[in-house]
């Protein structure tokens, strides 16, 4: 789980070009938005674009489900994981 983390980690800094972040500065359990890494809904978007492409999940736009995975690093991980597609 934790090179999965590091992996989602990289492709939030490679999707949004956060030039000024490492995955090390990533906590896997901060939130993603507003407080945090501080993303918006753009942001959002882009990832989520990224992680159907790179794991081929498929993520609703609208759903409280996805929300909920969008939380942090360590639940967009549990999510990729818990797809076999992944």
């Amino acid at each position: 789980m934790q090179a999965l983390e590091h992996e989602i980690k990289e492709l939030i800094i490679s999707s949004l070009s956060l030039e000024d972040i490492t995955p090390e500065d990533i906590d896997p359990v901060a939130p993603l938005f507003v407080e945090g890494l501080g993303l918006d809904s753009i942001d959002a978007l882009e990832l989520g674009l990224a992680l159907q492409k790179r794991y081929n999940v498929s993520l609703s736009a609208d759903s409280q489900e996805t929300r909920k995975h969008f939380a942090s690093v360590r639940a967009l991980a549990e999510f990729v994981a818990s797809h076999p597609s992944a």
